[in-house]
């Protein structure tokens, strides 16, 4: 594919560049910032009357920073680009950490019991436990052959293709809006509760402990919005397609008075339940404790900020971090003191599928 080719280009350019298909639409958008570095911020605040596309951290440190890219070209970018290619900045190759299946399952079941200790207390209500796994990258592999595969088979998620020199490469398909909009219409989501599909289809029913999950996402939004004295709309939860998997999700439709103050509504959602927990400051500080790994911009949020006109900023589900021979993907579930091992053991498998099936694909066309 000559535009999957393009892609992989600039990023052996070093460019700072997006591409994203948002759910509904057809063609993908495109965002590159064509000379000097992206911006970093390390206030979610900071993000206030700020306009790009976005790339934010699950945590925000000095060397995990939110980075802005300006948008300096929306159209494809012409052959003269590509011309007299040059390297960007080198990403360091970093150790092989390939574990083996039974070396992860070892692992996530020592965080699991860490985990549900304080919910079993009562000490915390929810928590989210995520996993890493490192794989080998396909011989010949194109991240920008990957983004097209995925916008043709996650049609309701939001697919994109991300670089900077400073977060690297990254891809993915995730189904959860953290806030979109213009003008007085924006929306957010209460996303959490996990089942596969049944022979293609929605399931019918939903057990106790994925309804929970979903209800204490949404009770969270709610209290965060009626902070900053928003009025707002709110559906009955339903069932919602995300690849193979089906999501329970409530909508929130409301409008915003100040649109220069994006920016302190995205620090009260982020990170929500659906990636945390709650108590949100206790689950948090104990996820950075315990959880064992940095989930550097899996969990955070991504996608383009116009205050002026259309954002559209989602939670990094469902992705994964190129390297030059190797990936990183990422997948994780909510905890409650009901949880069972095998049962969130096998929904990270499943949620891992999402971008493995784009490395199988890409392996069956060599």
């Amino acid at each position: 594919m000559e535009e999957g080719n393009s892609l992989d280009s600039l990023i052996r350019q070093g460019r700072n560049f997006a591409i994203y298909r948002i759910p509904g639409e057809e063609q993908p958008r495109f965002v590159m910032q064509d000379s000097g570095p992206a911006r970093f911020l390390y206030r979610i605040e900071d993000l206030n009357e700020q306009s790009g596309f976005i790339i934010a951290p699950f945590r925000v440190q000095a060397e995990r920073p939110i980075v802005l890219i300006r948008c300096d070209r929306t159209e494809w970018p012409a052959d003269r680009i590509f011309e007299n290619e040059s390297p960007g900045p080198d990403e360091q190759e970093e150790e092989d950490t390939s574990l083996s299946d039974r070396q992860l399952k070892r692992l996530y079941t020592k965080c699991f019991t860490a985990f549900t200790e304080p919910l079993l207390q009562g000490t915390l209500d929810k928590l989210v436990l995520s996993r890493q796994q490192t794989l080998r990258l396909p011989a010949g592999f194109s991240a920008g052959q990957a983004f097209y595969q995925a916008c043709r088979r996650y049609t309701r998620s939001y697919v994109y293709l991300c670089h900077t020199p400073q977060t690297g490469t990254w891809l993915g398909s995730t189904p959860e809006i953290l806030l979109s909009g213009q003008g007085g219409a924006w929306q957010t989501v209460a996303l959490a509760g996990t089942q596969p599909l049944q022979q293609g289809e929605l399931p019918l029913s939903w057990d106790d402990k994925n309804r929970r999950e979903q209800q204490i996402v949404a009770a969270y939004i709610r209290k965060q919005l009626r902070s900053l004295a928003i009025s707002f709309e709110e559906s009955e939860p339903y069932a919602a397609h995300a690849g193979a998997l089906s999501h329970l999700k409530s909508d929130f439709r409301f409008a915003l008075p100040e649109r220069n103050k994006l920016g302190d509504l995205l620090g009260l959602l982020h990170p929500t339940p659906a990636v945390c927990g709650l108590p949100k400051e206790e689950a948090y500080r104990f996820i950075l404790r315990n959880e064992g790994y940095d989930r550097s911009y899996y969990s955070g949020f991504i996608g383009w900020l116009d205050p002026e006109g259309q954002s559209d900023l989602y939670v990094n589900l469902r992705c994964m971090h190129i390297r030059p021979e190797r990936c990183t993907l990422y997948a994780g579930g909510g905890l409650l003191s009901s949880s069972s091992l095998e049962e969130e053991w096998q929904e990270t498998e499943d949620k891992l599928q999402t971008m493995k099936w784009l490395l199988n694909m890409h392996a069956q066309l060599i």
